[in-house]
Protein backbone atom coordinates (compact mmCIF):
# COMPACT_ATOMS: atom_id res chain seq x y z
CA UNK A 1 0.00 0.00 0.00
CA UNK A 2 1.33 3.41 -0.96
CA UNK A 3 2.31 5.94 1.75
CA UNK A 4 -0.35 8.49 0.71
CA UNK A 5 0.53 11.03 3.44
CA UNK A 6 4.14 11.12 2.31
CA UNK A 7 3.14 11.46 -1.35
CA UNK A 8 0.76 14.32 -0.56
CA UNK A 9 3.56 16.06 1.38
CA UNK A 10 5.91 15.73 -1.63
CA UNK A 11 3.21 17.02 -3.98
CA UNK A 12 2.78 20.11 -1.77
CA UNK A 13 6.56 20.61 -1.73
CA UNK A 14 6.57 20.44 -5.55
CA UNK A 15 3.92 23.16 -5.71
CA UNK A 16 5.86 25.28 -3.21
CA UNK A 17 8.98 24.99 -5.36
CA UNK A 18 7.10 26.42 -8.34
CA UNK A 19 6.20 29.47 -6.25
CA UNK A 20 9.68 29.85 -4.75
CA UNK A 21 11.34 29.82 -8.16
CA UNK A 22 9.24 32.76 -9.27
CA UNK A 23 10.33 35.02 -6.40
CA UNK A 24 12.65 37.89 -7.37
CA UNK A 25 15.25 37.17 -4.68
CA UNK A 26 15.54 33.54 -5.83
CA UNK A 27 15.72 34.53 -9.50
CA UNK A 28 18.59 36.85 -8.62
CA UNK A 29 20.51 34.05 -6.88
CA UNK A 30 21.63 31.61 -9.60
CA UNK A 31 23.04 29.06 -7.12
CA UNK A 32 19.81 28.93 -5.10
CA UNK A 33 17.72 28.80 -8.28
CA UNK A 34 19.78 25.89 -9.58
CA UNK A 35 19.39 24.02 -6.29
CA UNK A 36 15.62 24.47 -6.22
CA UNK A 37 15.29 23.56 -9.89
CA UNK A 38 17.18 20.31 -9.31
CA UNK A 39 14.89 19.42 -6.40
CA UNK A 40 11.86 20.18 -8.56
CA UNK A 41 13.22 18.11 -11.47
CA UNK A 42 13.87 15.18 -9.15
CA UNK A 43 10.32 15.36 -7.74
CA UNK A 44 8.53 15.85 -11.07
CA UNK A 45 8.25 12.17 -12.21
CA UNK A 46 6.98 11.14 -8.77
CA UNK A 47 4.43 13.96 -8.50
CA UNK A 48 3.13 13.37 -12.05
CA UNK A 49 2.79 9.62 -11.42
CA UNK A 50 0.97 10.27 -8.15
CA UNK A 51 -1.44 12.70 -9.84
CA UNK A 52 -2.24 10.09 -12.48
CA UNK A 53 -2.64 7.45 -9.76
CA UNK A 54 -5.22 9.60 -7.93
CA UNK A 55 -7.07 10.19 -11.21
CA UNK A 56 -7.14 6.46 -11.99
CA UNK A 57 -8.27 5.60 -8.45
CA UNK A 58 -11.11 8.14 -8.68
CA UNK A 59 -12.28 6.70 -12.02
CA UNK A 60 -12.15 3.16 -10.61
CA UNK A 61 -14.30 4.23 -7.65
CA UNK A 62 -16.80 5.86 -10.00
CA UNK A 63 -16.76 2.77 -12.21
CA UNK A 64 -17.45 0.48 -9.26
CA UNK A 65 -20.44 2.65 -8.32
CA UNK A 66 -21.72 2.53 -11.90
CA UNK A 67 -21.84 -1.28 -11.93
CA UNK A 68 -25.25 -1.16 -10.23
CA UNK A 69 -26.68 0.83 -13.17
CA UNK A 70 -27.79 -1.59 -15.97
CA UNK A 71 -27.27 1.09 -18.62
CA UNK A 72 -23.71 1.90 -17.51
CA UNK A 73 -22.63 -1.57 -16.35
CA UNK A 74 -20.96 -2.71 -19.60
CA UNK A 75 -19.07 0.57 -20.03
CA UNK A 76 -17.99 0.52 -16.38
CA UNK A 77 -16.69 -3.06 -16.66
CA UNK A 78 -14.61 -2.08 -19.70
CA UNK A 79 -13.15 0.92 -17.89
CA UNK A 80 -12.34 -1.09 -14.77
CA UNK A 81 -10.63 -3.79 -16.85
CA UNK A 82 -8.50 -1.13 -18.53
CA UNK A 83 -7.66 0.97 -15.46
CA UNK A 84 -6.97 -1.88 -13.03
CA UNK A 85 -3.64 -2.91 -14.59
CA UNK A 86 -2.65 0.75 -15.00
CA UNK A 87 -3.19 1.36 -11.28
CA UNK A 88 -0.97 -1.62 -10.43
CA UNK A 89 1.75 -0.35 -12.78
CA UNK A 90 1.54 3.14 -11.29
CA UNK A 91 1.87 1.75 -7.77
CA UNK A 92 5.02 -0.12 -8.75
CA UNK A 93 6.49 2.94 -10.51
CA UNK A 94 5.75 5.20 -7.53
CA UNK A 95 7.29 2.73 -5.09
CA UNK A 96 10.52 2.71 -7.11
CA UNK A 97 10.53 6.52 -7.39
CA UNK A 98 10.24 6.75 -3.60
CA UNK A 99 13.39 4.69 -3.06
CA UNK A 100 16.44 6.66 -1.89
CA UNK A 101 18.83 7.26 -4.76
CA UNK A 102 22.39 5.99 -4.50
CA UNK A 103 24.60 8.95 -5.50
CA UNK A 104 27.03 6.47 -7.07
CA UNK A 105 24.50 4.95 -9.48
CA UNK A 106 25.16 7.47 -12.24
CA UNK A 107 28.94 7.28 -11.87
CA UNK A 108 31.46 5.65 -14.15
CA UNK A 109 33.05 2.45 -12.88
CA UNK A 110 36.49 1.01 -12.21
CA UNK A 111 36.31 -2.69 -13.15
CA UNK A 112 39.00 -4.97 -11.70
CA UNK A 113 39.30 -8.61 -12.80
CA UNK A 114 41.89 -10.98 -11.32
CA UNK A 115 42.59 -14.68 -11.78
CA UNK A 116 41.86 -16.75 -8.67
CA UNK A 117 42.20 -20.45 -7.98
CA UNK A 118 43.04 -22.69 -10.93
CA UNK A 119 46.40 -21.54 -12.28
CA UNK A 120 46.58 -21.09 -16.06
CA UNK A 121 42.88 -21.87 -16.52
CA UNK A 122 41.95 -19.13 -14.01
CA UNK A 123 43.94 -16.59 -16.04
CA UNK A 124 42.16 -17.70 -19.23
CA UNK A 125 38.80 -17.38 -17.47
CA UNK A 126 39.71 -13.86 -16.28
CA UNK A 127 40.31 -12.96 -19.94
CA UNK A 128 36.91 -14.44 -20.88
CA UNK A 129 35.21 -12.32 -18.22
CA UNK A 130 36.97 -9.19 -19.44
CA UNK A 131 35.83 -9.92 -23.00
CA UNK A 132 32.27 -10.56 -21.73
CA UNK A 133 32.12 -7.18 -20.00
CA UNK A 134 33.68 -5.45 -23.00
CA UNK A 135 30.93 -6.89 -25.23
CA UNK A 136 28.26 -5.90 -22.72
CA UNK A 137 29.66 -2.36 -22.62
CA UNK A 138 29.31 -2.21 -26.41
CA UNK A 139 25.62 -3.15 -26.21
CA UNK A 140 25.07 -0.29 -23.72
CA UNK A 141 27.09 2.19 -25.81
CA UNK A 142 29.58 2.57 -22.96
CA UNK A 143 33.29 3.22 -23.43
CA UNK A 144 35.81 0.81 -21.88
CA UNK A 145 39.40 1.99 -21.35
CA UNK A 146 42.12 -0.33 -20.03
CA UNK A 147 44.03 1.28 -17.16
CA UNK A 148 46.31 -1.63 -16.33
CA UNK A 149 46.78 -5.15 -17.65
CA UNK A 150 49.04 -7.99 -16.52
CA UNK A 151 49.34 -10.92 -18.94
CA UNK A 152 49.76 -14.51 -17.77
CA UNK A 153 52.58 -16.60 -19.22
CA UNK A 154 50.28 -19.18 -20.86
CA UNK A 155 47.69 -16.66 -22.02
CA UNK A 156 44.86 -14.82 -20.34
CA UNK A 157 45.29 -12.22 -17.62
CA UNK A 158 46.60 -12.25 -14.10
CA UNK A 159 44.88 -8.90 -13.67
CA UNK A 160 43.09 -6.34 -15.80
CA UNK A 161 41.76 -2.98 -14.57
CA UNK A 162 39.52 -0.88 -16.80
CA UNK A 163 37.47 2.30 -16.62
CA UNK A 164 33.91 1.96 -17.93
CA UNK A 165 32.22 5.26 -18.79
CA UNK A 166 28.67 5.94 -19.91
CA UNK A 167 25.11 6.37 -18.67
CA UNK A 168 24.34 4.80 -15.27
CA UNK A 169 27.27 2.38 -15.49
CA UNK A 170 27.62 1.68 -11.77
CA UNK A 171 23.90 1.07 -11.26
CA UNK A 172 24.16 -1.86 -13.69
CA UNK A 173 27.67 -3.14 -12.99
CA UNK A 174 27.54 -3.03 -9.17
CA UNK A 175 26.14 -6.57 -9.01
CA UNK A 176 29.08 -8.13 -10.86
CA UNK A 177 31.49 -7.87 -7.93
CA UNK A 178 32.42 -11.21 -6.37
CA UNK A 179 33.93 -14.61 -7.08
CA UNK A 180 33.03 -16.04 -10.49
CA UNK A 181 33.49 -19.80 -10.93
CA UNK A 182 33.94 -21.71 -14.19
CA UNK A 183 33.49 -25.43 -14.79
CA UNK A 184 34.87 -26.64 -18.12
CA UNK A 185 37.50 -28.77 -19.84
CA UNK A 186 40.64 -26.61 -20.21
CA UNK A 187 42.40 -26.47 -23.58
CA UNK A 188 45.46 -28.00 -21.92
CA UNK A 189 43.49 -30.98 -20.55
CA UNK A 190 44.30 -34.13 -22.58
CA UNK A 191 41.90 -36.55 -20.86
CA UNK A 192 38.73 -34.47 -21.12
CA UNK A 193 38.33 -33.87 -17.40
CA UNK A 194 36.29 -30.89 -16.19
CA UNK A 195 38.26 -28.43 -14.04
CA UNK A 196 36.92 -25.79 -11.68
CA UNK A 197 38.63 -22.39 -11.56
CA UNK A 198 37.78 -18.91 -10.31
CA UNK A 199 38.33 -15.24 -11.03
CA UNK A 200 37.42 -12.29 -8.83
CA UNK A 201 35.68 -9.14 -9.98
CA UNK A 202 35.58 -5.84 -8.08
CA UNK A 203 33.34 -2.98 -9.17
CA UNK A 204 34.14 0.48 -7.79
CA UNK A 205 32.42 3.81 -8.56
CA UNK A 206 34.91 6.21 -10.14
CA UNK A 207 36.05 8.81 -7.63
CA UNK A 208 35.78 12.46 -8.61
CA UNK A 209 38.20 15.10 -7.40
CA UNK A 210 35.56 16.45 -5.01
CA UNK A 211 35.11 12.97 -3.51
CA UNK A 212 38.70 12.22 -2.54
CA UNK A 213 41.58 14.54 -1.71
CA UNK A 214 45.08 13.05 -1.82
CA UNK A 215 48.02 14.93 -0.33
CA UNK A 216 51.17 14.61 -2.43
CA UNK A 217 53.27 14.05 0.68
CA UNK A 218 51.27 10.86 1.35
CA UNK A 219 52.37 9.35 -1.97
CA UNK A 220 55.51 7.42 -2.80
CA UNK A 221 55.91 7.23 -6.59
CA UNK A 222 58.29 4.70 -8.17
CA UNK A 223 59.29 4.55 -11.83
CA UNK A 224 60.52 1.40 -13.57
CA UNK A 225 60.76 -0.25 -16.96
CA UNK A 226 57.49 -1.86 -18.02
CA UNK A 227 57.58 -5.61 -17.68
CA UNK A 228 55.85 -8.61 -19.18
CA UNK A 229 55.04 -9.44 -22.80
CA UNK A 230 54.25 -6.64 -25.18
CA UNK A 231 57.44 -6.35 -27.13
CA UNK A 232 59.62 -3.54 -28.27
CA UNK A 233 58.52 -0.11 -27.00
CA UNK A 234 56.71 -1.12 -23.82
CA UNK A 235 59.73 -2.95 -22.41
CA UNK A 236 62.44 -0.46 -23.27
CA UNK A 237 61.13 2.72 -21.63
CA UNK A 238 60.99 3.63 -17.93
CA UNK A 239 57.28 4.29 -18.11
CA UNK A 240 55.75 1.95 -15.51
CA UNK A 241 54.45 3.87 -12.48
CA UNK A 242 53.82 2.42 -9.03
CA UNK A 243 52.14 4.56 -6.37
CA UNK A 244 52.13 3.75 -2.66
CA UNK A 245 49.54 5.59 -0.59
CA UNK A 246 51.35 5.59 2.75
CA UNK A 247 48.40 6.25 5.12
CA UNK A 248 46.36 3.32 3.76
CA UNK A 249 49.14 1.08 2.46
CA UNK A 250 47.39 0.78 -0.90
CA UNK A 251 49.67 0.12 -3.90
CA UNK A 252 48.63 0.76 -7.49
CA UNK A 253 50.75 0.07 -10.57
CA UNK A 254 50.09 1.09 -14.15
CA UNK A 255 52.22 0.30 -17.20
CA UNK A 256 49.68 0.23 -20.01
CA UNK A 257 50.85 3.48 -21.62
CA UNK A 258 54.33 4.33 -22.94
CA UNK A 259 53.98 7.75 -21.35
CA UNK A 260 55.04 8.03 -17.71
CA UNK A 261 52.61 10.90 -17.13
CA UNK A 262 49.66 8.98 -18.58
CA UNK A 263 50.46 5.94 -16.46
CA UNK A 264 50.65 8.11 -13.35
CA UNK A 265 47.30 9.72 -14.14
CA UNK A 266 45.66 6.32 -14.62
CA UNK A 267 47.21 4.95 -11.43
CA UNK A 268 45.91 7.94 -9.47
CA UNK A 269 42.42 7.38 -10.91
CA UNK A 270 42.42 3.79 -9.64
CA UNK A 271 43.86 4.84 -6.28
CA UNK A 272 41.20 7.50 -5.77
CA UNK A 273 38.41 5.03 -6.53
CA UNK A 274 39.83 2.50 -4.06
CA UNK A 275 40.15 5.18 -1.37
CA UNK A 276 36.59 6.35 -2.06
CA UNK A 277 35.40 2.78 -1.65
CA UNK A 278 37.19 2.51 1.71
CA UNK A 279 35.56 5.76 2.83
CA UNK A 280 32.14 4.48 1.79
CA UNK A 281 32.73 1.42 3.95
CA UNK A 282 33.43 3.57 6.98
CA UNK A 283 30.32 5.68 6.46
CA UNK A 284 27.84 2.96 5.62
CA UNK A 285 27.84 -0.38 7.44
CA UNK A 286 25.54 -1.97 4.89
CA UNK A 287 27.79 -1.00 2.01
CA UNK A 288 30.78 -2.16 4.03
CA UNK A 289 29.32 -5.62 4.41
CA UNK A 290 28.50 -5.70 0.70
CA UNK A 291 32.03 -4.66 -0.29
CA UNK A 292 33.75 -7.08 2.10
CA UNK A 293 31.74 -9.91 0.59
CA UNK A 294 32.43 -8.80 -2.94
CA UNK A 295 35.64 -10.65 -3.74
CA UNK A 296 36.44 -12.58 -0.55
CA UNK A 297 39.58 -14.64 -0.96
CA UNK A 298 38.79 -15.93 -4.42
CA UNK A 299 38.01 -19.43 -3.12
CA UNK A 300 35.49 -21.56 -4.99
CA UNK A 301 33.18 -21.76 -1.96
CA UNK A 302 32.66 -17.97 -2.06
CA UNK A 303 31.21 -17.97 -5.58
CA UNK A 304 28.42 -15.63 -6.61
CA UNK A 305 28.02 -17.15 -10.06
CA UNK A 306 28.96 -20.39 -11.85
CA UNK A 307 29.59 -20.79 -15.59
CA UNK A 308 29.09 -24.46 -16.53
CA UNK A 309 30.27 -24.96 -20.10
CA UNK A 310 29.33 -28.64 -20.41
CA UNK A 311 25.66 -27.86 -19.73
CA UNK A 312 25.67 -24.38 -21.35
CA UNK A 313 24.40 -23.07 -18.02
CA UNK A 314 25.08 -19.97 -15.93
CA UNK A 315 23.77 -19.82 -12.36
CA UNK A 316 23.68 -16.78 -10.08
CA UNK A 317 23.70 -18.18 -6.55
CA UNK A 318 22.58 -14.95 -4.84
CA UNK A 319 19.11 -15.01 -6.39
CA UNK A 320 18.95 -18.68 -7.42
CA UNK A 321 18.59 -17.79 -11.08
CA UNK A 322 19.78 -20.25 -13.73
CA UNK A 323 19.88 -19.53 -17.46
CA UNK A 324 20.62 -22.17 -20.08
CA UNK A 325 22.36 -19.80 -22.46
CA UNK A 326 25.95 -19.56 -21.30
CA UNK A 327 27.11 -19.30 -24.92
CA UNK A 328 25.21 -16.00 -25.21
CA UNK A 329 26.04 -14.69 -21.73
CA UNK A 330 29.80 -15.11 -22.23
CA UNK A 331 29.41 -13.06 -25.43
CA UNK A 332 28.04 -10.15 -23.41
CA UNK A 333 24.31 -10.93 -23.22
CA UNK A 334 24.06 -10.00 -19.52
CA UNK A 335 20.85 -8.00 -19.54
CA UNK A 336 18.58 -10.75 -18.15
CA UNK A 337 20.98 -11.51 -15.29
CA UNK A 338 21.57 -7.89 -14.38
CA UNK A 339 17.87 -6.97 -14.62
CA UNK A 340 16.97 -9.81 -12.25
CA UNK A 341 19.63 -8.68 -9.75
CA UNK A 342 18.40 -5.09 -9.91
CA UNK A 343 14.80 -6.21 -9.30
CA UNK A 344 15.84 -8.18 -6.23
CA UNK A 345 17.73 -5.20 -4.85
CA UNK A 346 14.72 -2.94 -5.45
CA UNK A 347 12.45 -5.44 -3.65
CA UNK A 348 14.82 -5.49 -0.67
CA UNK A 349 14.97 -1.68 -0.57
CA UNK A 350 11.18 -1.42 -0.76
CA UNK A 351 10.80 -3.68 2.25
CA UNK A 352 13.55 -2.05 4.31
CA UNK A 353 12.81 1.61 3.57
CA UNK A 354 9.07 1.68 2.86
CA UNK A 355 7.86 -1.50 4.56
CA UNK A 356 6.45 -2.72 1.24
CA UNK A 357 6.94 -6.43 0.58
CA UNK A 358 7.16 -7.48 -3.05
CA UNK A 359 7.64 -11.01 -4.35
CA UNK A 360 10.15 -11.33 -7.14
CA UNK A 361 9.76 -14.29 -9.49
CA UNK A 362 12.68 -16.70 -9.25
CA UNK A 363 13.75 -18.78 -12.22
CA UNK A 364 15.70 -22.02 -12.16
CA UNK A 365 14.98 -22.90 -8.53
CA UNK A 366 16.95 -25.88 -7.31
CA UNK A 367 19.51 -25.84 -10.10
CA UNK A 368 22.20 -24.59 -7.72
CA UNK A 369 22.46 -28.02 -6.14
CA UNK A 370 23.99 -29.37 -9.31
CA UNK A 371 26.83 -26.82 -9.01
CA UNK A 372 27.48 -27.19 -5.29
Amino acid sequence: MLPIDKLEHLARRYADLDELMCKPDVLANSKELQKLNKERTDLEPLVQSFARYLDVEKKLTEGAAALSDPELRELAEMEIAELGPEKANLERAIELLLLPKDPNDAKNTILEIRSGEGGEEAALFAADLYRMYARYAETKSWKLEVLSMSDAAAGGYKEVIALVTGKDVYSHMRFEGGVHRVQRVPKTETQGRIHTSTATVAVLPEAEDVDVHIDDKDLEVSIAASGGPGGQGVNTTNSAVQILHKPSGLIVKCQDERSQLKNKAKALKVLKSRLLDIEREKQDAAVSAERRGMVGTGERSQKIRTYNYAQNRVSDHRIRLTLNKLDRVIEGDLEELISALRMHRQAALLESTLGIKRDVAQAGMGAEDADA
